[in-house]
């Protein structure tokens, strides 16, 4: 009785062995899915590098507290919302589009298209002259999926980018560096403020419906931040640290609207392909409450100078905090890498006032029973 008993359990252990050893065997065939991002400044990750602009953050004190204490381009003390992103669904970091590395394998994981600078509109940023507009940052999107057909097939691709998350964060730009840019700027002659919005997201349904075109089928699209509150705009327009009453207005018109095409192009689709991200309501938690998520500051900027150290660009020769994890900005637009985590954390598990239909966390239980 003893032996039979004894005959089962190795019998029953061999069993559970052989199972572990086939799972561990097939577990790591199994591939993050692949990750593109589209922007500006707030997401790119190093494309202006490659270029002959002033829209780049190639040098000290950007990226002080990355891995290897290093400028990436990046505009942040350390990584930014595309690279947490990638950590929450176990990828690898995608590479900036332009980078030599991107190759081989390495475009399996994805691109970055982003470029600091760059908005809606093509006139957008022209101060900063060589950018990858948003139509180019497209055309590039169409390239790589040539290059990836070349490396693994034309089924086989389309299957990739069809599974893949997609990330675009666009706009904030077309408010700071175009419209509001100069008083009086082309833009503001043209248009009325609620014209200029309406114009914007006319223009904006084309660039989602391209980039549906070219086999997006999970889209976050983040909405502009508290314009109005980041250290630059402090520095220029307020008095008592209140935020800029015209970008408020901006972001107040553009943001809701942004909204109702993202559901009408949902509706005209058929299926949730494109996700609202609230990025304002992200921000304006520790802008209005910095203390109860750790920062001592949501005005003044880490590295900068001036009033809020909201003045020109960080460079060596600017203030810089001695703790970046204490301030919710980094330079006088950009939030600290803290920020960016705690902006990613409500990206994957933030209720509907912050994902509109759903967050990213179930979005990736969804897409894996299908």
């Amino acid at each position: 009785m003893e032996e039979s008993n004894l005959r089962i359990i190795v019998s029953s252990l061999f069993m559970i062995l052989c199972m572990f050893i086939t799972l561990s065997i097939v577990a790591p065939q199994a591939e993050a899915r692949a990750f593109f991002v589209f922007g500006d400044s707030l997401v790119d990750n190093g494309n202006n590098n490659y270029l002959a602009t002033t829209a780049r953050a190639d040098s000290y004190p950007y990226g002080i507290d990355s891995a290897n204490h290093r400028a990436s381009g990046r505009f942040s003390n350390g990584l930014n919302i595309p690279d947490l992103i990638s950590e929450k669904i176990g990828s690898e970091a995608t590479l900036p589009y332009l980078s030599p590395e991107l190759n081989g394998e390495k475009l399996l994981v994805g691109a970055n298209f982003a470029s600091a600078g760059i908005g809606i509109l093509n006139d957008t940023g022209i101060q900063f002259i060589n950018i990858i507009r948003i139509t180019n940052q497209l055309l590039y999107f169409k390239e790589y999926q040539q290059r990836v057909s070349a490396l693994i097939g034309e089924k086989q691709t389309q299957d990739l980018v069809n599974q893949a998350l997609v990330l675009i964060t666009l706009g904030g730009n077309d408010f700071v560096n175009n419209y509001y840019l100069v008083p009086f700027s082309a833009r503001s002659r043209e248009f009325n403020l609620p014209n200029y919005v309406v114009f914007l997201i006319s223009e904006y349904r084309k660039i989602l419906v391209n980039l549906y075109e070219l086999g997006a089928r999970r889209v976050l699209v983040t909405g502009t931040g508290p314009l109005g509150c980041v250290p630059a705009e402090l520095a220029m327009h307020s008095r008592n640290g209140e935020c800029g009453a015209d970008l408020q207005q901006a972001v107040n018109l553009f943001n809701p609207q942004l909204v109702q095409l993202l559901n009408q192009l949902n509706t005209e689709i058929g299926s949730h392909v494109f996700i609202s991200a609230n990025a304002f309501a992200m921000h304006l938690d520790f802008v209005n409450d910095p203390q109860a998520y750790g920062f001592v500051t949501s005005k003044v900027a880490c590295c900068g100078q001036g009033a809020y150290n909201g003045i020109g660009l960080c460079t060596p020769a600017s203030n810089l905090c001695p703790n970046r994890d204490l301030f919710a900005f980094w330079d006088a637009f950009h939030p600290s890498e803290r920020a960016n985590r705690l902006i990613v954390d409500k990206f994957m598990t933030g209720s509907t006032q912050y994902m509109n239909p759903i967050n990213l966390t179930t979005i990736i239980a969804l897409d894996s029973t299908t």
